[in-house]
């Protein structure tokens, strides 16, 4: 067992990674400003990855695509390919694999290595992130930046503040880098930390990671509280830890064995919907997604829980609430009739501008109850049908007529992964 404050822990980030795949998959793009972006017919939507030459024209992830296009009249502009997107992240995970089985997926473009074992098959940490960046590099044409320390979170801030940005693309940051490296830092440059929350330490007389990091915990409650109240106090030892370098989390692999705790899925509507009906079939089109999810993967739940967010923007209400179910299910109708009773029961009327569906305490979906008063077998035996023909020719290969009205998002969601198109 390797001690804690023994280990070497990187951080691996996948430079501008939408933009790098896409400029490996096309050779003619190398030497050119490249965006992906939301819709490059009309010049609209946002900027998912700038790659670096289109970042040195001031271009900027998050920006409006149409005010990259001023900076940079000549921009190459690329429609996100998500389901690409994702193959490439697992590709580059394998490759991470074989140099340690402990492998934690930290977003699509990052991940966390656990090397301390494997210093002996492969060389000094140093050594081992070079190794790891040619490999991704000729196997992907993906540029990866490395950040080693001890634990998780030095990790994570060696690579944010120092491995981004020096030629090599990797950096290690020691137990003595906390006190002499990390401190002197701007408080806007620690994890966690954004441009509001750097306005409100800047009123509390904070500017520095290490204004934070000496002041003892009961310090930094106290001028949290002064601020923000009692309920900071989480937040407060959160920020403190992070700036005296202190995470014991160790890095945790997924596994496919790992049960499954609840189904979800939940949909920003593109327009704030008010009628009932409308509502009715947005309910409906998320219950069949969890649903259908439920059968594929072998599971029924027995609690239902519905999500809601309301406008107006600036001040907006909404409600996650759940119901019990008298037996699991993994039947669409049952679950939808769950969805409308607590949907009906704690919506205040405002119009909705987001929706969520999930299932939960979920069981093996062999074992379940029989009853008289319902041909079970056969309302299984038809979702199995349509699951089927779904798996095959696409989830819009059969939908309900509810989706087919302009309500409807089942079929442009069919075209999409997490929002954007695959």
């Amino acid at each position: 067992m390797i001690k804690k404050d023994k280990r070497t822990i990187f951080l691996a980030d996948c430079q501008s990674f939408y933009a790098s795949v896409e400029k490996a998959s096309h050779p003619e793009y190398r030497n050119k400003p490249l965006v992906v972006a939301g819709d490059p017919s009309r010049r609209s939507g946002i900027i998912l990855a700038a790659c670096p030459i289109a970042k040195s024209f001031g271009v900027t992830t998050a920006e409006r695509l149409g005010e990259a296009v001023k900076k940079c009249p000549k921009l190459v502009i690329v429609r996100p390919r998500m389901k690409y997107y994702i193959d490439v992240s697992l590709a580059i995970t394998n490759i991470y694999k074989e140099y340690t089985d402990l492998v934690e997926v930290f977003s699509i473009d990052e991940q966390f290595l656990d090397i301390s074992g494997s210093v002996r098959t492969f060389g000094d940490p140093l050594v081992i992130a070079k190794d790891i960046q040619q490999n991704v590099l000729l196997q992907t044409g993906v540029w990866v930046r490395i950040g080693s320390s001890f634990n998780k979170i030095l990790a994570k801030i060696a690579t944010d503040i120092w491995a981004k940005k020096n030629k090599s693309g990797i950096f290690t940051l020691s137990r003595v880098g906390v006190e002499h490296l990390l401190w002197p830092q701007p408080v806007s440059k620690m994890f966690g930390v954004g441009s509001r929350m750097t306005a409100h330490f800047a009123r509390l007389g904070i500017t520095t990671i290490g204004d934070i990091g000496r002041m003892t915990l009961p310090e930094l409650k106290t001028k949290l509280r002064s601020h923000f109240g009692k309920q900071s106090d989480i937040q407060a030892e959160i920020m403190w830890r992070t700036a005296n370098g202190l995470d014991d989390s160790p890095v945790i692999p997924s596994t496919l064995d790992s049960p499954q705790k609840s189904i979800s899925h939940a949909m920003t509507l593109p327009k704030d919907y008010s009628n009932k009906n409308e509502i009715e079939t947005i309910l409906l089109e998320l219950t069949e997604e969890v649903c259908r999810d439920s059968r594929r993967k072998g599971y029924m739940g027995s609690v239902v829980t519905v999500s809601c967010i309301c406008s107006p923007y600036e001040a907006p209400t909404g409600f996650s609430r759940q119901m019990k179910l008298t037996d699991p299910t993994n039947n669409t109708n049952k679950v939808y009739d769950a969805a409308k009773k607590i949907f009906y029961n704690f919506w205040n009327g405002m119009p909705i501008r987001r929706l969520g569906v999930t299932l939960s305490e979920l069981v093996d979906d062999q074992t379940y109850q029989l009853s008289f008063f319902e041909d079970q077998e056969r309302t299984r035996s038809l979702e199995k049908a349509t699951d089927s023909i779904k798996e095959r020719y696409g989830s819009a290969a059969i939908v309900r007529a509810s989706s087919l009205t302009n309500a409807g998002q089942a079929l442009e969601r069919s075209l999409k992964i997490g929002g954007h198109y695959k």
